[in-house]
Order: structure tokens, then sequence, then C-alpha cells
């Protein structure tokens, strides 16, 4: 939708997935970066695209990377925590600080972070996952408080589930 009313819009995903996100982006006549959110450089990277492909600056960003692992909580190892944790909910806050902290967000934009109904609910199994989503609500309500002066709005949005690949 935005794009047919004019948006530049960026789709990102992980390198491996490149191909399918380059197909949507030229689908929208949009840009496409690889990038794992896991990574330790990710924010930078994506800075780097928006000051060199997006003149420096964007209106909307829609934080939608998310994955599971799922284990009843006994059954879940360390590592499997750590994934969701880090992709799930640490990517969004690492990213966040940077690109408020670089200014690549413009007055007025807006920061939507996908949480789910988990995220108040919890669910079996989803120990790990429900955790994230949890954190992504209060972690909105918190930094709404402070991008207000930017007057940057953040939202989060929690659907129920959706079908996709990964589900």
């Amino acid at each position: 939708r935005l794009a047919s009313e004019g948006a530049t819009v960026v789709i990102l995903d992980r390198p491996g997935d490149a191909e399918a996100g380059q197909k949507v982006a030229a689908s929208i006549n949009g840009k496409f970066i690889g990038v794992d959110m896991s990574a330790p450089d990710a924010a930078a990277t994506i800075i780097d695209f928006i000051k060199k492909e997006l003149g420096g600056g964007v209106d909307i960003v829609v934080h939608n990377a998310g994955i599971t692992r799922d284990k009843t909580i006994g059954n879940m190892d360390a590592a499997a925590w750590d994934m969701v944790i880090s992709v799930n909910l640490n990517a969004i806050v690492t990213t966040n600080k940077a690109l408020l902290a670089a200014g690549v967000i413009k007055e007025n934009g807006r920061i939507i972070s996908l949480s789910s109904t988990s995220g108040f609910a919890g669910n079996f199994g989803q120990t790990n996952y429900a955790t994230t989503k949890a954190g992504v609500i209060g972690y909105v309500r918190s930094l709404s408080q402070s991008t207000k002066d930017k007057k940057i709005t953040v939202n989060a949005v929690a659907p129920g589930f959706i079908e996709t690949a990964m589900t």
C-alpha cells in the first residue's frame, strides 16, 4: 500500500533469503537489503544503507523480524532461549538505539514493532517467544515516552497466529 502511494519501501531480510526479498522489492519498485538482525553490525549496516540509498532518513520503521525455537522450558537449551531473545527483542532495542542516535528517523516518524498475543497470554511451549513479545510491549511503552520530543511515535502491534513460511 505504501509503495502504491509513492513511498520507497525497503525490504529487509536475511542474506540467505535475498532472492525472495529482491523479488518482492522489485515488484513494488522498492529496495532490498540483506541483513541478519542478530549480527552485531546489523544496525550499522542499516544506517549506512539509509544514508547511501535513501538520502539519509526514513519515515517509518517496521520491526517484523522474528523466530521461534519452540520447546517447553524444561526441554529448552540456552542456545534456543538466547537466539529467540536476540532476534525478537534485542535486535529491536539495539537497532532503534542506533537509528535514533544517528538521527535517521525523520521528525514525525513512526516505529512499529510486531509483538504477539502470546506477549499477553503466553503460549505453551513458547516461553522464550512469549517473553520476547511481552518485552516488546513493555519496551515500546517506555521508548514512546523518550521519543516524544522528536515527534516520533512508537507502537506495538500484537496479532494472533499468522500463517507464514516460519509457522
